[in-house]
């Protein structure tokens, strides 16, 4: 059995480095983006493998990691919904082989994306694979919630859930503890291929890089303003920040509430609307999750993305069709 490039079989890829792995920010246009930033987009959130099988009975992975102390976890999903999960010991480099059922497929794994893996090849036992055909690229930028923090599996983050029930490549930038619209980061998105986009920030405007409401408003329509010199015409959902129960009511260094701030952004994006972007879209924030969808006051559960996914499926799918 021969080792395939396993680059040929990786999807959700916003760029590659010199070397070739894939990264979350332009590579040649780093020296523009904070910090936070920069350490975020090492991490190859939402990348993952899709593949046809054709009489094989499983497939292997090579690939290097940060070991770490915890299991490799390796989920295998298909039409919609994860078939099995193979946990690997804790290594530097290894082989792990995933089962397969009796069928084609497409199928998709999702690695283990917090010890950064690099594969370095893929083959199939007993039979043949493929790299699964293109579908649509959907590019979802945001923060800490839309890189799935607190999802107990990267399949379970809402990007990838949304993506897969709208049948979407889904490119993750999302960047815990930045976006807070850094023009930039607009600008990479302007060049990046999208089919549809979504920007889902303002939540760290309220905290650590405190806006007022008149400032995240035009950072927003800054924002939509550089990402439309690449994507004119793609459809464009803005999703305004979710309950945080405690930034809600809560005036920050400049005297903004996470409410002011979520309202000055909406109405930022039906400005926009109004004066004639027909492919721009709200989905209001405040209304998709209670505190019981929370798992740390802050961040979705489980069933906080799962419901995010909903809403934002449904949401883009209108704005697509």
């Amino acid at each position: 059995m021969n080792w395939l490039d396993a680059g040929l079989f990786l999807r959700g890829v916003a760029w590659r480095d010199a070397d070739g792995r894939p990264v979350r920010a332009d590579p040649d246009d780093l020296g523009r983006l904070p910090w936070d930033v920069l350490e975020r987009a090492r991490v190859p959130v939402g990348v993952r493998l899709e593949f046809a099988a054709y009489g094989a009975e499983a497939v292997e992975l090579h690939y290097r990691a940060e070991a770490g102390e915890v299991p490799h976890a390796f989920g295998l999903w298909t039409d919609g919904r994860q078939v099995s999960e193979t946990l690997a010991d804790p290594a530097d480099e290894a082989v792990v082989r995933l089962r397969l059922p009796p069928r084609e497929g497409p199928f998709t794994v999702y690695p283990p994306e917090s010890q950064s893996p690099r594969f370095l090849g893929i083959r199939a036992v007993g039979g043949r694979i493929e790299p699964a055909g293109p579908r649509p690229r959907w590019v979802v930028h945001g923060d800490s919630v839309t890189e799935g923090w607190w999802s107990t599996r990267p399949a379970h983050a809402w990007p990838a859930a949304a993506g897969r029930l709208l049948g979407l490549d889904t490119v993750n930038l999302g960047y815990a503890g930045a976006a807070r619209g850094e023009l930039a980061t607009a600008q990479q998105l302007a060049t990046l291929p999208a089919d549809a986009l979504t920007l889902a920030f303002g939540t760290n405007c309220w905290g650590r890089t405190p806006f007022t409401p008149a400032l995240l408003g035009e950072t927003l329509r800054a924002c939509v303003a550089l990402v439309r010199q690449g994507h004119p015409h793609a459809p464009l959902l803005v999703l305004s920040p979710v309950l945080r129960p405690d930034a809600e009511h809560t005036p920050n260094a400049l005297g903004a509430t996470l409410a002011a701030l979520r309202t000055a952004l909406e109405d930022a994006v039906r400005k926009e609307i109004a004066a004639g972007d027909g492919r721009l879209a709200l989905l209001p924030g405040l209304g998709l999750l209670g505190p019981e969808h929370l798992a740390d006051g802050l961040h979705p559960n489980d069933a906080g993305h799962a419901a995010l996914a909903g809403a934002v499926a449904t949401a883009l799918g209108k704005l697509m069709a």
